[in-house]
């Protein structure tokens, strides 16, 4: 008799597999799962009325932040991040989108919401009860308040 796997394993295991869906969705739109999930944070945040720092969108996307530093730079020579500094701390950078970023990123969300939708139809979809409760239990792995589904990136 095989034994069980454990969570973990099969967490790491659906991450992989999202992860690698999400990069070959994306890449047509000449971007990266860490790419797209910087954009897409900093596009939240930017409808909530913010200008994160990089530390910032390091800390709520869950990157390090050198490697978000790494990401913002490429994003920057693309054309879709302007970076500025920040003049109550000049040693902080502030993020925006560009016109060409915010495009890109609209069209990267709507493609990542529909291939998310056709990932979680083994239970019942995105915003189902079976999704809402998952999400529920991940975000208290993550020691996080469950609450309404928030626009965080996959």
């Amino acid at each position: 008799m095989a034994e069980r796997p454990t969570t973990g394993s099969l967490l790491w295991r659906v991450s992989m597999k999202w992860r690698a869906a999400v990069d070959r969705a994306v890449e047509p739109l000449g971007l990266t799962h860490a790419q797209y999930s910087l954009l897409a944070s900093l596009y939240g945040r930017t409808l909530a009325g913010e200008a994160p720092s990089q530390r910032q969108l390091a800390d709520h996307s869950g990157l390090d932040p050198i490697y978000v530093s790494k990401l913002i730079r490429a994003l920057e020579r693309s054309g879709l991040v302007a970076r500025t500094t920040d003049p109550a701390d000049s040693r902080a950078v502030r993020l925006s989108l560009t016109a060409d970023g915010e495009r890109v990123v609209q069209r990267a969300i709507r493609v990542v919401h529909d291939l998310l939708d056709e990932l979680t139809a083994p239970i019942g979809g995105l915003g189902g009860d079976a999704d809402r409760q998952l999400n529920d239990i991940l975000q208290q792995l993550l020691g996080e308040q469950p609450g309404p589904t928030k626009g965080s990136t996959p």
